[in-house]
């Protein structure tokens, strides 16, 4: 019924910068919070960036003042701006969302998680 698909994912230097991006699409009414979580190898999964449908955000302490979350509700696609990367910051990154379907069912949403490289 609804699919998350994020690309633009990579290897980059550490310092580099990089943005990833997931569209949703299906049967959608109303897209509400959306987030970015990445995952390290041996670790839990853990919420990096949040936005609203308002587009207030929240940010993990770790990535405060280097990354940036953003959305175009037009396009149902959220983004995360990475810049000063470092070697920590290496994982998947999976896009969620709180997502409102034409049945009015509300659902949470992965998408399959694209990696992130940081190394010299």
């Amino acid at each position: 019924q609804v699919q998350l698909v994020e690309s633009g994912g990579g290897l980059v230097q550490p310092g580099g910068s990089l943005t990833v991006s997931c569209v949703a699409s299906g049967r959608i009414r109303n897209i509400y919070n959306m987030a970015w979580y990445r995952q390290a190898p041996g670790k839990q999964r853990e919420l990096v960036a949040l936005i609203t449908r308002g587009s207030d955000t929240n940010y993990d302490d770790s990535v405060k003042g280097r990354f940036t979350i953003s959305r175009d509700n037009a396009k149902n696609t959220v983004y995360l701006q990475m810049s000063s990367l470092k070697s920590e910051d290496t994982g998947v990154y999976y896009c969620h969302a709180v997502i409102e379907l034409w049945d009015k069912v509300l659902n949470n949403y992965w998408g399959q998680g694209t990696q992130v490289t940081v190394s010299s």
